[in-house]
């Protein structure tokens, strides 16, 4: 495995550096307030910038909750939020579109749909029929049953 042309053993801060994962779960620690958990992921940034990126999110004014007092969908978007405070060109996202409405949904695949006009690449899965993205896409559809079928 490799990034960009060097041996991935090699490059491996690097690599980390440039990556943002977000798994199918939020990954967020519910006993924090929704900026105590984005300080915890960026240290460096600044509160005007965490509050910013939590409006992106329909979460403005959620800064001091605890994540425990939010509903599923709004503790994946508190995760979701730091798409919107990374630099990280590669994205792996694993079930972004998980506990979204429509308008989240929609937000995250117009902030997927900026990556890409930015230059950076998203891998991700999910199960959620998405509209047509207008950037550059490669598609991967995998079926089947879990008998074996096709």
């Amino acid at each position: 495995v490799s990034w960009q042309g060097q041996p991935l053993a090699k490059v491996r801060e690097s690599f980390h550096r440039q990556l943002l994962w977000l798994g199918h779960k939020p990954g967020v620690n519910a006993a924090l307030t929704a900026d105590e958990n984005l300080r915890f992921f960026f240290p460096s940034s600044r509160l005007q910038q965490r509050e910013s990126a939590l409006a992106a999110v329909g979460l403005a004014g959620y800064e001091d909750l605890p994540l425990s007092q939010l509903s599923a969908g709004q503790q994946r978007r508190v995760a979701l939020t730091r798409l919107w405070l990374t630099d990280a060109p590669l994205w792996i996202l694993d079930e972004p579109f998980t506990a979204l409405d429509a308008t989240a949904m929609e937000t995250l695949t117009r902030r997927l749909e900026q990556h890409a006009r930015q230059g950076g690449s998203a891998i991700l899965t999910t199960h959620q029929p998405l509209r047509p993205l207008r950037c550059p896409l490669r598609t991967l559809r995998l079926g089947g049953d879990a008998g074996g079928g096709q």
